[in-house]
């Protein structure tokens, strides 16, 4: 697995198919220069995937709690003991640095282990009635085979968080990943087929996007459809999936201020902010995007957050020195660029970078601006991409206004020493997460989702693990 796939296939019944028709090209980000191929698969390959995954429904779903478990504990096992070569196929195709491939990849392990030991815990309950001669029971059952569909920026673990609950809750499963990181989640569901789930329990397939994506939603087989993306293409696939009474789990677009208080630790918060502001060359959706300091704190903080950026060490993720790795692709040095433009255009001061690096690959360069008007599209777009742009309040209750302003509330941070700040700001913050004096921790335990335009479910904690159960009632009077 050391080697990047010449072509990666799909999987249709536990066994991996190449289908004759055109690959789909697939780039390295630190050379811009094809690595490989991934397969496209046609209308038929997608309906086979379909009736694959009702197939493997039916036998996932008989398996005892503890035996799925077990089954789980083994993938979990054999993505830890793989870790190095998929990190490695994770940078060649993404470009992030090899160490938070590894991180991403022994995450999802962790991940998957915790959701098989939470499968075993899916109860219902017993109501009581009026009538003593009648049981009245509440069963909680797999809702059915799963489709979801998952981007190219962290292609290993945001498709673990949704492959884990939903095989712990009896569900298959049916992957539609990235056609630009696809080796890695490839490597993914290889584990489960290795660790011996039943012919159709997992399936993964590529091509087109739209017609994946329209197929799959209207195919009768197909119960539940979760989706990690933009807020854009979110609305369109929950309206699909709202035209065919589909389930569905929404993890959309952010725009994360991050609050730096008063009293706030500055070096703290600058190291912490700048950290999680430019990991996978900020390509997260809950990446820290817009900066709120209060006005005694200001210049200390720009300055701290500047001298971080410029410590970064750009290069491809494979060197071993490298602590910010190219972009994905094209066309995010492009839209980058168009941020720091029109932010430059409106009176925002440009500290560092605001450039691509000349030669090969999609490198750009951490980016920080100051003084940035909440006019700029950097405040009112998401940028996915190095930019940490930053402006002064005056009072809490302006900083949380300014945070609450735009349609996105997927995640946020802050930076404070005061108990009332912070109940204030969970209080008072419209959004899914919130992490106050630390960087972006996500536990398996707890639920990770957000609210408003960044959409609805839950891909963490048991709330994950409700989206995939339906419940039945059963009343039984004695004879």
């Amino acid at each position: 697995m050391s080697a990047y796939p010449q072509s990666t296939g799909l999987l249709i019944a536990n066994e991996w198919i190449v289908p004759a028709r055109d690959g789909i090209e697939v780039l390295d980000p630190s050379t811009g220069a094809p690595i490989g191929a991934v397969a496209n698969a046609s209308d038929d390959d997608l309906d086979r995937a379909a009736a694959a995954a009702q197939d493997g429904f039916a036998k996932w779903r008989k398996m005892s709690a503890p035996d799925r478990a077990a089954v789980m504990q083994r993938a979990a096992g054999l993505l830890r003991e793989r870790a190095d070569a998929i990190a490695r196929l994770l940078t060649m195709e993404q470009g992030k640095p090899l160490a938070e491939a590894r991180m991403e990849v022994m995450a999802s392990a962790d991940i998957v282990d915790w959701f098989a030991g939470e499968g075993m815990r899916v109860h219902g309950r017993t109501v009581p009635g009026r009538n003593p001669m009648v049981q009245q029971l509440v069963l909680k059952e797999p809702a059915g085979p799963v489709a979801a569909f998952t981007p190219w920026n962290y292609p290993v673990v945001l498709l673990a968080k949704k492959i884990a609950p939903a095989l712990a809750s009896g569900c298959s499963f049916l992957a539609k990943p990235s056609e630009e990181t696809p080796a890695s989640p490839a490597a993914l569901l290889a584990a489960f087929v290795d660790a011996g789930v039943p012919a159709g329990t997992v399936g993964l397939v590529y091509g087109d996007p739209a017609r994946i994506s329209a197929r799959l939603i209207a195919h009768p087989a197909i119960r539940k459809v979760s989706f990690t993306g933009s807020t854009a293409v979110g609305r369109q696939l929950a309206a699909l999936a709202g035209q065919h009474l589909k389930r569905v789990t929404m993890e959309l677009g952010g725009h994360a201020p991050v609050i730096v208080a008063e009293d706030a630790d500055i070096d703290l918060a600058a190291r912490m902010s700048g950290g999680a502001k430019f990991t996978n060359a900020g390509q997260i959706c809950f990446a820290p995007t817009r900066f709120l300091v209060h006005a005694s704190l200001y210049r200390p903080f720009v300055e701290r957050l500047t001298r971080h950026a410029e410590g970064l060490k750009l290069g491809s993720g494979l060197a071993p020195d490298t602590t910010m790795g190219p972009l994905a692709s094209r066309r995010r040095i492009d839209a980058t660029d168009r941020f720091v433009a029109d932010a430059r255009s409106r009176g925002a001061r440009l500290e560092t970078g605001g450039e691509a690096v000349g030669g090969q690959g999609f490198f750009y360069r951490p980016t920080v601006l100051a003084d940035v008007p909440v006019e700029a599209d950097v405040f009112n777009q998401e940028p996915f991409g190095p930019i940490a742009a930053v402006r002064p309040f005056d009072t809490l209750d302006d900083a949380i206004g300014e945070a609450n302003r735009l349609a996105y509330g997927l995640a946020g941070y802050a930076f404070t020493r005061s108990f009332r700040t912070v109940q204030q700001l969970s209080s008072e913050l419209q959004l899914g997460l919130l992490w106050i004096n630390q960087p972006p921790i996500l536990s398996a335990g707890m639920p990770s989702g957000g609210v408003k335009d960044s959409g609805y479910g839950s891909e963490g904690g048991w709330e994950a693990m409700e989206a995939h159960l339906a419940t039945k009632s059963v009343s039984t009077l004695g004879v």
